[in-house]
């Protein structure tokens, strides 16, 4: 079973969005377990304080290393001697966390996420406990839950048994596809035929699988070289955008309104 424990000061908002559907069936299913631990639980003051004023001065509180130690020191993790979770602090200065990493972390026996909050964590406690510190973007959010919960999301979902389709997973975004490269997913369609006086793509209503998937890959490359030019490796992108800019899709009108399309989580 993947273990997915979390230490914050929050353990109310878990599981949240986490015991929804295909996530909250293939928890209930024993695919997965989820843990938390309060922070609070190891503070040694009466006020269940866990921050104090950043040395050398400065704005705003830090995490103390002993309390967030004595959380950490805390798990039982005696089944995790021959496979360690991997210790992982949610932290916009971190490493970037992608679907490789996802799969790597599915891959393994789960992990132990820290939510940080205030402006930090004392950097000894992440020194002496081995903690990796890992982004899910270029941006700041007020703590560390709702980035856990994303990469908790992003590794279950990749789980044995947690999605039917394992097709599904093989040409989503940011899956490496069999000529190596990772392509962003290629637009979808469904009813009704004509939306607006755009035409679903005559070439996905043909029942030619093999000119469908050549369609597809087509349009999987147009859309990741006009918004993540830097996953082929080409120069940045222009205004153009393959998607927006319907004309540029087979069998859609120069003319037609652009409809709404639903780009992947980042």
């Amino acid at each position: 079973m993947w273990r997915a424990t979390v230490l914050t000061l929050f353990p109310e908002l878990f599981p949240g969005p986490l015991d929804a559907s295909v996530l909250g069936r293939a928890r209930g299913e024993g695919h997965w377990s989820l843990e938390t631990v309060d922070i609070r639980d190891f503070s040694d003051n009466a006020y269940r304080s866990v921050d104090d004023t950043p040395a050398g001065g400065g704005p705003g509180m830090v995490m103390r290393a002993d309390i967030l130690a004595a959380a950490i020191d805390s798990l039982d993790d005696a089944s995790d001697e021959e496979a360690p979770r991997p210790r992982i602090a949610l932290s916009p200065r971190g490493r970037p966390f992608d679907q490789a990493r996802a799969k790597a972390l599915g891959d393994g026996p789960g992990a132990v996420l820290i939510c940080g909050r205030f402006e930090g964590i004392d950097q000894r406690v992440l020194d002496a406990r081995g903690i990796e510190e890992v982004s899910i973007g270029d941006f700041v959010l007020a703590g560390g839950e709702i980035a856990a919960m994303a990469l908790v999301e992003a590794c279950v979902r990749l789980l044995p048994g947690v999605l039917g389709a394992a097709q599904s997973l093989a040409e989503e975004s940011f899956s490496r596809g069999p000529d190596g490269r990772t392509l962003l997913e290629y637009p979808q369609y469904t009813r009704p035929r004509v939306f607006e006086g755009v035409e679903i793509p005559p070439v996905l209503t043909s029942g030619d699988h093999k000119k469908i998937a050549a369609w597809r890959r087509d349009r999987a490359i147009d859309i990741t070289r006009a918004r993540r030019p830097d996953l082929l490796g080409d120069t940045p992108p222009g205004d153009e955008d393959p998607i927006r800019d319907r004309h540029k899709i087979e069998g859609a009108p120069s003319d037609a309104k652009p409809d709404k399309d639903k780009d992947d989580a980042p």
